[in-house]
This record gives structure tokens, sequence and C-alpha cells, in this order.
């Protein structure tokens, strides 16, 4: 019998049962890819990371991925910061940096002085495209153009304000059919620059709690809209987390807090 080590940890909050819980399966080597979909479905959360050493490498320290309950996904945020918490806390990394390797590039994880980490993000672009009919028949206020996240496969749909983003109810089985393209909504925050929240029922995430990759949209485009390069955002889904944002160089900077919540094997 094989075991594996694996940890649940509670990322963008400073307390158990807050933000979002996401699984970290440290590695010395790859495991088959069906086998890494297989623990994330088990799991059951809304994402499962894996990492490896690569010390053949001298501008990174660790290669990950991430799964999803239904599929492999090219970046994740709060799997990320579970990670790096692991990295730091359980593994004694003792730089302040760790540097990784995705499939959608180089991100690094810095430990600031306050004790938040900072993910180091690519800032993704957006382009106008009309809105899916089944879009706009499954979530309610969505106009007639909305936005499409070609790097990470994601609409991005601002509402009127926070009170709709609050309040949307949208037909997930609807949703679902639109394969595993995600939806972003979005809007001015009343006690923070803007708040958001996340569906992709396609690849099994019916409503993602805090989602720090979909950060690396969401700021470019409110620092667009209100002219400031910092800005403090709110996920305001029923567990809700809270993100620092920054834009710069083309990069992003989301910084957050994580929670441990527990620690076990898994047998193979």
């Amino acid at each position: 019998m094989k075991e594996l080590s694996i940890y649940q940890i509670d990322a963008f909050t400073d307390r158990v049962f807050g933000g979002n819980p996401a699984a970290v399966v440290p590695l010395d080597s790859w495991l088959d890819d069906q086998l890494m979909q297989r623990i994330a479905m088990e799991n059951n959360l809304s994402e499962t990371a894996f990492f490896v050493p690569t010390p053949e490498r001298d501008d990174t320290d660790f290669h990950i991925r991430w799964f999803t309950p239904g599929a492999e996904v090219p970046l994740c945020g709060h799997a990320t910061l579970a990670s790096a918490w692991v990295i730091f806390n359980r593994l004694d990394w003792s730089a302040d940096t760790i540097r990784l390797t995705c499939k959608s590039g180089l991100l690094s994880v810095t430990r600031q002085a306050d004790g938040w980490l900072e993910l180091d993000f690519p800032a993704l672009t957006t382009e106008s495209v009309p809105a899916p009919a089944l879009l706009r028949e499954s979530l309610a206020g969505v106009p007639e153009t909305i936005l499409h996240v070609p790097a990470d496969t994601n609409y991005l749909v601002e509402l009127a304000d926070e009170a709709a983003v609050r309040a949307a109810e949208p037909d997930l089985r609807g949703l679902k059919a639109l394969g595993n393209q995600g939806v972003i909504i979005t809007a001015a925050g009343n006690n923070s620059d803007f708040v958001s929240r996340y569906f992709a029922p396609g690849v099994g995430i019916d409503e993602d709690p805090v989602t720090g990759s979909i950060h690396s949209v969401l700021t470019p485009y409110w620092v667009a809209r209100l002219g400031r390069s910092e800005l403090l955002a709110h996920q305001v889904s029923t567990r809700g987390g809270v993100l620092k944002c920054q834009l710069r160089d083309g990069r992003v900077g989301i910084a957050g807090q994580a929670a441990f919540y527990m620690e076990g094997r898994i047998a193979l």
C-alpha cells in the first residue's frame, strides 16, 4: 500500500470554516493523471493541488497542478495559496518566496511581514462578446454584451450593484450546459472596492467560495474602472473571502490569509 500526505487548508480567510477549502498533496514525483483526477473527485473540494520539487531547474522551486472534481484547470489561486501555506508551515521552507511553474507559466508566493501570503499571477485581458442566450436565460441582469477571458475560459459579467451580486440565483443546470465556461459576476462594493461571485458547474463547481485566479482578470478590470492600482476585494459567497489586489507591470499581486484545518494520509 502506498500512502501520501494530504492537507486541507481554508484559503483567503483568517479562520477555519471561512474562505475556500483546498486539498494539498505534496509529491516526490508525478502520479498518473487519471489517479490525480480520481483523488480530486474523492476529495470533492473545488480544487486539489499537487506539486513536486524541481531541483533540476534554476528558475523555479516546484511544479504545481490543480484538479477540480471534474477536470484539470490551468490556474487556481486559492489552492496555490493553500499549497504555499503547507510549504512554509509543514515543509519548513526557509525562504520568504516560493517559485512555481504551471500550465499558465511562472508564479510565485511571497510571505509578507504581516503574515499574509501574496500570489504573483499574470494579469488577464478580456474581449467584448455577445452574451450567449443560454447565459442570459440562466442569470438575471446579464446585458447583451459581456466580456470573455480567452486565457481562462471565463465570462465576466458586471451587474448593477453589490446587492445584485449577493442576490443572484443562477440556473446552475443552464450554466452547466455552457461546458467549461465559468461565469464571474461582479460589481462595485459597498465596503470594498469590488465584490464578486464565481460559478463553474461545467467543471464540477456550482459556486466557488473564493477564487484567487479570477482576480487576475478582475484586478485589471477594476483598476481601469476606478483609477487606482491597489484594491480591496470581497468574494461574497456564503463562506466569503477577503483579497488585497495590486496591478503592476502586467502582473497581479493577490494577497490573502490561510487557516489550517486538517492533515492526514491517503491510502492507495
